[in-house]
């Protein structure tokens, strides 16, 4: 048979307690989980860090990327343009839902419960979170998705109308000025999700380019701290 991919390289914020719950951030195309984990750091002036969570920074590996002309990039998947209204590299998205639940059996694995468990993402890393919560774990503690999108007929909107479970939260957050991503995907990819039965918010933050901030970054805490609250000792 096929040799079993090689776990995915993760940079991995300690609880500074007791871990009873874990957060999976993926990063944007290009980027590394060093490099996601580097900018919270510089944006908050300390790691994104809890008592309980382990923060969880994994790398994509390098493959040919179609918007780059073919060039390797650090990306979750191929896009075969960065566009709303194009059809979504199946083929690449579901191979790395693979490795990503690799990497959530983990965490499974170290006693953590699957309802303990939070991912999401900057940008294409948060499309990559959509697809891997709401297509194959609707079992987690939920989603969240910055400066992201799904393109139109997205295979996580086709998977979510013969759904019929509950479904893990969405927290979204947009900038305005995205000039990237569109400030209108980001709310389109909200109300389908929203329609489809998804308990979704949207945060929106006026004159912010594709970027994140600190305002975010922090509502983003507020928000993992309500879904993954600390567990009073058995």
């Amino acid at each position: 048979g096929m040799a079993a991919p090689a776990a995915l390289q993760r940079s991995v914020v300690s609880p500074a307690g007791r871990h009873t719950a874990s957060l999976i951030f993926l990063h944007g195309s290009g980027d590394t989980g060093q490099g996601a984990r580097a900018w919270i750091k510089q944006i908050l002036n300390q790691d994104m860090a809890f008592q309980h969570i382990k923060v969880i920074y994994p790398t994509a590996p390098a493959r040919p990327y179609t918007p780059m002309k073919g060039a390797f990039s650090t990306v979750w998947f191929d896009r075969y343009k960065i566009s709303n209204d194009c059809p979504e590299h199946i083929e690449s998205i579901d191979s790395m839902c693979h490795g990503l639940t690799d990497l959530i059996n983990d965490e499974i694995k170290n006693g953590i419960a699957k309802n303990r468990i939070l991912i999401g993402g900057f940008s294409m890393g948060g499309g990559m979170a959509m697809h891997l919560a709401y297509r194959f774990h609707q079992d987690l503690a939920g989603v969240f998705a910055l400066s992201s999108f799904l393109n139109k007929d997205s295979a996580v909107y086709q998977a979510l109308k013969r759904n019929e479970s509950v479904l893990p939260e969405l927290f979204q957050c947009h900038g305005t000025a995205d000039e990237l991503v569109l400030y209108s995907w980001g709310e389109e990819t909200n109300k389908m999700l929203k329609s489809l039965g998804v308990s979704a918010s949207l945060h929106t933050f006026p004159n912010l380019n594709h970027e994140l901030n600190r305002t975010e970054i922090e509502k983003l805490k507020s928000w993992i701290e309500k879904k993954l609250p600390v567990e009073a000792a058995k």
